[in-house]
């Protein structure tokens, strides 16, 4: 119930695409901002965009004008369209609250961008 499910990652060339899923419950969705995160190796998590409940968007500098966050709430899932995606993209990503609640973290999904 209070877990959050991540998707939609894989191997891609740089240049390329993806669309990252998170499917949670009403009760985390419900009037929360969600974000998603991106973590490379041996860093931590980073907060790379963020969205209202009710559709305001924020991005991170490195993606901005490449990503696009939403969200459809009555299926109470946040998206994340990367195009243009570069080898720095590369990490594990997660979605989760902004402010962040450490007992929603899910597994995560694993983007890598090859050169």
């Amino acid at each position: 119930q209070g877990r959050l499910v991540e998707s939609g990652g894989g191997l891609v060339q740089a240049g390329g695409s993806l669309r990252l899923s998170c499917v949670g419950s009403g009760r985390i969705f419900s009037y929360n901002t969600m974000g998603w995160y991106r973590q490379a190796p041996g860093n931590a998590r980073e907060l790379w965009a963020y969205i209202t409940y009710d559709g305001r968007a924020n991005y991170a500098d490195s993606v901005k004008g490449r990503f696009t966050i939403s969200r459809d709430t009555a299926k109470n899932t946040v998206y994340l369209q990367m195009n243009s995606l570069k080898p720095e993209d590369t990490g594990v990503y997660y979605c989760n609250t902004y402010p962040i609640r450490n007992d929603f973290w899910g597994q995560g999904t694993q983007v890598t961008v090859s050169s």
